[in-house]
């Protein structure tokens, strides 16, 4: 019996050191991938570095100074200690700052007094979920534990913004106006749902993350999931795909800004599909999402134009300057595009101003807007191209798009 228990025991070890050694590799060729490429990816941080630089802000508590030095993307530890910085004391943080800037004594100060102000922390624009990722990612390079506590901290907020029925508002704790809704976008839910994807896929860079809170991300991403599948547009019986935003109560599309009505909105919706797409085994509900949202896709495509930017007189506007203009012209060669608005219930593309009222064109769309804003999209047409890999694996003999 000693003999048995012995063996039994050393068998014990050996799968122990084995699994020990796995986790260990992995981890090894995450983190030498990441020191190979002698950076990690600051991409998701464009846009709000854009809208800081390129878009005036009249919230911004500071603004960029004439020649603002930035960071090069190999400043690992510099770009995470600004991340630090903006990270407010509920642990999300605001948007539309640059985290490569070098920041002057001034500029800093500012932002540190600032860590209480809570009405500014959000989603929107790529913001908090962008900075987990890089603070996951910065913390595998330099083991330095503030970037680990820092992004835990993150996830923590994200937890406790989500609302019960699974829906993540564009901004937390300010509940006021549009910011209540559930928020798809510029990437606001889909960007939480991604990083907690790869928390429970555990994905090697969140390696730190214990199995307790691992499963309270588990459960968040599932009903985050279910949020998703019950706001999926549905008229007449027939299903769609999203809208940019949607009630936090009944999932019904809603408006937000004057220009972004209520709407069948084609860019957020990709980036939905993709992330259901992403999705190992999934069960019949989220198949039927989206095939229902891939026949859309290929039914409301346009073809035979294409928006051509332009030069006019420079203009200065209150949020944007700019010597352009865009508008659509006939070519028949042209890919597949997409209007970023399809009316409810008539699918007509749809426009606005900021006056709320709705038009049918890009040329009755006022300069300032046909400029400041994306109208046409060409996103679609990435999940077409992903769909019949999917398809095939996961819904064999059900192919919704129509025969070449």
């Amino acid at each position: 019996m000693s003999i048995l228990f012995d063996k039994l025991f050393l068998t014990l070890k050996v799968v122990i050191l084995l699994i020990l050694v796995i986790v260990s590799s992995l981890f090894s060729q995450i983190k030498s991938n990441l020191i190979k490429s002698n950076s990690i990816d600051v991409s998701t941080f464009y846009d709000s570095a854009h809208h800081w630089y390129d878009i005036t802000d009249h919230e911004g508590i500071i603004s960029p100074e004439h020649g603002q030095k930035k960071y090069k993307k190999t400043a690992v530890s510099k770009i995470a200690d600004n991340i630090l910085l903006f990270q407010k004391n509920n642990g999300g943080w605001p948007k539309n700052y640059d985290m490569l800037a070098v920041l002057t004594l001034k500029q800093k100060e500012i932002i540190l007094n600032s860590k209480d102000d809570l009405s500014v922390t959000t989603f929107d624009n790529d913001a908090t979920h962008s900075h987990v990722e890089y603070l996951a990612k910065a913390y595998v390079v330099t083991k330095d534990r503030r970037y680990k506590e820092a992004c835990l901290k993150g996830i923590e907020f994200i937890l406790n913004a989500q609302y019960p029925n699974g829906g993540w508002p564009q901004y937390y704790p300010d509940s006021t106006g549009y910011r209540k809704y559930i928020t798809f976008n510029d990437n606001a839910m889909t960007g939480i749902m991604n990083v907690l994807h790869r928390i429970v896929q555990k994905d090697p860079i969140y390696f730190f993350v214990d199995e307790s809170f691992r499963e309270k991300v588990r459960s968040a991403f599932d009903k985050g999931i279910q949020c998703i599948l019950k706001c999926q547009i549905v008229e007449n019986g027939k299903m769609s795909v999203w809208c940019q935003q949607h009630d936090n109560m009944d999932f019904h599309p809603r408006d937000a800004r004057k220009f972004e009505p209520a709407a069948i909105c084609n860019g957020e919706s990709s980036d939905i599909i993709f992330l259901l797409m992403n999705i190992d085994n999934p069960d019949k509900y989220v198949i039927n999402s989206i095939q229902n949202a891939v026949k859309w896709f290929d039914e409301s495509k346009i073809l035979g134009i294409r928006v051509k930017v332009i030069d006019a007189p420079f203009v200065k506007y209150y949020y944007h300057a700019t010597d352009k203009d865009k508008i659509v012209v006939k070519d028949p060669t042209a890919p597949p595009i997409w209007t970023r608005y399809y009316e409810l219930g008539s699918h007509r593309p749809l426009f606005c101003n900021r006056d709320s009222k709705p038009v049918y064109s890009l040329a009755e769309v006022d300069r300032e807007r046909r400029t400041g804003y994306r109208w046409y999209v060409y996103d679609p047409q990435k999940v077409l191209d992903k769909y019949p890999e999917w398809q095939k694996k996961y819904a064999p003999g059900q192919n919704v798009l129509k025969p070449l």
